[in-house]
Formats: structure tokens, sequence, C-alpha cells
């Protein structure tokens, strides 16, 4: 998001952009339980700390997912089509789309990320291994709008969502964001969704995941506190919280929470609120599905033709569907 990336640089040189963005964290903070939108845990250190995160040996989806792309990369590119205009959502260091484009030979890369600085340079070291695929970089929120820049080509659009970051949403939100994605694309043509998407599993492999033993996640959730601090001048001290990440099979998700150590005051301007010894601020959900979840969650958006390809595992699932 632009107006994220200049709040970061210039935190007092607001635009009414800038302002949404700030009444937004002031709402989710002081509602009676709170929260913090996950994407806030992505400025330039925390994109630096995930990627940090993907190399643990507890974090399993993305050696998973990796594994899965590199076995049936033939297999998918025939279900997506080449010359794709290939659009990341979330593209973080872009290695994950890099790994397909021999395969799809897009014809347009559109790599998205709300951590503009971050995306820029990943973006300028790809162009440089890749000088024929044009590319075309986009620093937005893309979880609440998908209206892309004409410079963007309508053509055979994928639209490129791995790491199951679809989980981040609930069951109506991510339906709602995969309609957006469904209403940017052509019935039937090529290119159509491509979906990294965790799987139920049991709850001691998806607690050690979310919860490392190096602090590694830890760490990831805290910086999120002094994110916060910059875009709307509050005074968060990380070492007064905890992080906190489990299992809910309930909700079938993982959460993320930052948990107060002690009682204490938390001020922004114009604004502050309480926290009790043990009160929590939900950071994250990771939801999990069973295939059939999948399948029932696209075709509720408006897609058919669905493929799937798992790890002999089956603990992730990469999925291909077209508009219908």
């Amino acid at each position: 998001m632009a107006q994220l990336a200049r709040l970061i640089q210039r935190p007092w040189q607001q635009t009414p952009e800038d302002w949404e963005i700030r009444a937004e964290i002031e709402a989710a903070l002081t509602a009676q339980d709170a929260a913090i939108s996950p994407k806030y845990l992505y400025d330039p250190l925390g994109s630096k700390l995930f990627e940090a995160i993907c190399e643990l040996p507890e974090y399993y989806p993305t050696r998973t997912e990796a594994a899965i792309f590199a076995e049936h990369a033939a297999d998918i590119a025939q279900a997506a089509g080449t010359g794709v205009t290939l659009i990341d959502l979330g593209a973080g260091n872009c290695a994950k789309a890099a790994g397909l484009f021999p395969e799809l030979k897009p014809r347009q890369y559109v790599p998205i990320d709300i951590s503009a600085d971050f995306l820029h340079q990943a973006v300028d070291g790809l162009r440089q291994q890749f000088p024929d695929i044009p590319m075309h970089e986009v620093a937005m929120d893309f979880s609440a709008s998908l209206e892309l820049p004409a410079t963007v080509s309508r053509e055979r659009r994928l639209f490129f969502y791995p790491g199951s970051s679809l989980g981040n949403f609930d069951p109506q939100q991510a339906r709602a964001f995969l309609r957006r994605m469904r209403h940017a694309l052509q019935i039937g043509e090529a290119g159509g969704v491509l979906l990294g998407l965790d799987l139920v599993k049991d709850a001691r492999v998806l607690d050690a995941a979310y919860d490392d033993e190096l602090g590694v996640t830890a760490a990831f959730n805290l910086n999120m506190l002094k994110h916060v601090n910059r875009l709307i001048g509050a005074d968060f001290n990380p070492r007064d919280w905890r992080h906190i990440g489990f299992y809910n099979a309930a909700h079938q998700r993982v959460e993320m929470h930052l948990e107060a150590c002690r009682d204490l005051i938390v001020r922004w301007e114009g604004g502050r609120r309480t926290f009790r010894q043990g009160e929590r601020i939900h950071t994250e959900n990771s939801h999990k599905f069973t295939p059939q979840d999948i399948l029932d969650l696209l075709e509720e958006s408006g897609f058919g033709d669905v493929r799937m390809w798992f790890d002999p595992q089956r603990w992730f699932a990469v999925c291909h569907a077209r508009a219908r």
C-alpha cells in the first residue's frame, strides 16, 4: 500500500488515506476484543523476519508447498496455461512466482505487496535475472480492493496466492476475496487462480509451526507493535508483551495473539487503552482446510474445473481453478 509506506516514512505528514489506516488501527485496538490486522505484521523488518520463519525446521508450509510446485510444475502450467498475466498477491521476495517462470512463461509479471520498499528491492533483483519478462510492481493493500492499474493486462490473468495466505481471512472474507478475483477474470480463458492452502493436521505440528523453539515467530509478532507505534504514534513497549500461538480445533485455525505481561496503559495521540495482565491482542488467524473445504469455497466463489496437487503426507495442497 503506497500510503502505508508514506506513513512509515513520515508519520506526522498524513494524507486522508493515511488517516484511514490510523482510524482502522485505533478502532481495532479499542474494540471489546482488541485486534490488529495481520497485514501490519509486514513492515520491512517484519518481511525479513517472515523470510527467516520460512527457513525454520518447524515451519513446514513453505518447503512443502515448494516441493509440490517442483514436482508438478508442468501439470500446473498445463492447467493454468502459458503466456499468462501473472498477478502475485503478497509477493514478498517474489521467489515463489519466479520459480514458476520457466513453465508459465508469463507475458507480464505483476507482484503486489503491502511493504513497498521490500517489494521494490525484490523486483529490481528479479528484473536482472529475467530481463525479457515485463514487470510492474504494485504496492497496495489488496485485502480490501483488487482495483489494478490500467498498465496491468486484462488478458489471461492468473492470480497467484500461495503460502495459505487465504487462510488469514475468515471463511466469509475468503469467499468475498475470491469473488473479487473472479470478477477480474474472463470466463473460460487461460489463467484463473493458483492457490497454496494448508490442510488440517495434527495439532502438535501446527502448534510448533507457529511458536518455534528459537522464537523467530515471537519476534515477528512482537515487531508489529513497533510498526503500530510508527503508524499511529503509540507507545507500545514490546517487552511488556509475549507471543501466543496455538491451534484452535473448534474453529479449524491457528491463532496468534500478543498477551500483556502486566497491567499497563497504551497511549497514542487522541486515544489510550488499559490492558490487564493476561489480556490479549489478536493479531492473526491461519485457517486450515480439508480438500472438500477447498472445493466448496471455490465453487461458492464462482470457480470450477478445480485441480489439486498434494505432498505425500497430504499436509498441503496447491490448487488451480478457472472462472465460470
